[in-house]
């Protein structure tokens, strides 16, 4: 087949690389406009344009692909399908409607579940006990179209939104090879999606906001799931703290473990070990195993005490003070 790819993160790079190596052609990549980034504000080119030129592949970056001119040009390369990996933008249905197969989308979750722009964090951070990647043909709603091919994970009891993003990519690959091998072999079963939808919102830095007022399971599920970006921080002295790594301690064994504070405001670190910080929550107790201090690398909760001085009844806060 003659392939349009459309796609912009590492998400999109595996079944990119997996349609350049298969008997397929891809025609042309279609990726968002370089952003700036760092202090220097140098241009960066997104992830699937760097593989696309080395691959040797014509790369074309519209502000808006739903500019008429850009559906025009895509018309002429005449493909027979167009695949949309995290592409970024919506497309028309006049777009749809251009390839012989139409447009064909890989979606990191279980359809219609978490429909939207971060599935895997969401995935993480909801506490779902399984994943997966679903191919759908698309049509003008997001992520609504109906469902072609389907695999499930399982989620690891401390997986996290990085863990889970590698797993779910290698899937993509695969996939839509087998997807395109049954559309030429007139074997696809639509299949329309059911009513229980959900929508995982795009992520920001202000998303990793832990609110201690929350139980310590939901607090750890989302450190977890901003695990590596953007990830989940508090206050501490002034100094935003990012905490990578945490366990949950019922209200029983901190009790019994002589590290709980009835008294104590969520927030409250209610203990300090040789290699961890404790904090009240509104139910339970957060474990601290691994964070950040501004302005210093991410360790274990054993080396930053050796270096920083925290005492029980201190309070870690959700704003600078």
């Amino acid at each position: 087949m003659r392939i349009v790819f459309m796609g912009t993160p590492d998400f999109a790079v595996s079944t990119l690389k997996s349609l350049i190596d298969s008997r397929h052609e891809v025609i042309a990549v279609v990726t968002q406009p370089d952003k700036p980034k760092g202090r220097g504000g140098k241009m960066q080119f997104t992830p699937v344009k760097e593989v696309a030129l080395e691959a040797g592949i014509e790369v074309y970056q519209p502000q808006k692909a739903k500019d008429e001119e850009f559906v025009k040009f895509i018309r002429k390369l005449a493909p027979d399908v167009m695949v949309v990996v995290a592409y970024g933008q919506i497309l028309t249905k006049e777009m749809l409607d251009i390839p012989k197969y139409g447009c064909i989308n890989v979606h990191a979750s279980l359809l219609p579940k978490l429909r939207g722009a971060a599935p895997i964090q969401w995935s993480v951070i909801d506490g779902d006990e399984e994943s997966g990647v679903t191919i759908q043909q698309m049509d003008e709603g997001i992520d609504t179209g109906d469902i072609l091919l389907v695999k499930k994970y399982k989620l690891d009891k401390k997986e996290t939104g990085g863990s889970l993003f590698e797993k779910l990519a290698s899937f993509g690959g695969p996939m839509i090879l087998e997807v395109l091998d049954m559309a030429e072999e007139g074997r696809l079963n639509p299949v329309k999606q059911g009513e229980d939808s959900t929508y995982a919102k795009m992520l920001s830095k202000s998303t990793g906001k832990i609110d201690f007022s929350k139980d310590a399971v939901s607090i750890e599920r989302l450190i977890r799931g901003l695990n590596p970006w953007p990830s989940a921080f508090a206050f501490i002295h002034g100094k935003m703290l990012k905490i990578w790594e945490a366990d949950v301690l019922s209200e029983e064994e901190a009790e019994a473990a002589g590290m709980s504070d009835d008294t104590a405001e969520p927030g409250t670190i209610t203990a300090i070990g040789k290699d961890k910080i404790v904090v009240k929550t509104g139910k339970d107790y957060l474990v601290v195993t691994s964070l950040q201090l501004e302005g210093k690398k991410r360790m274990d909760t054993g080396a930053f005490l050796r270096g920083y001085k925290l005492e029980a009844g201190e309070k870690l806060l959700s704003e600078r003070n």
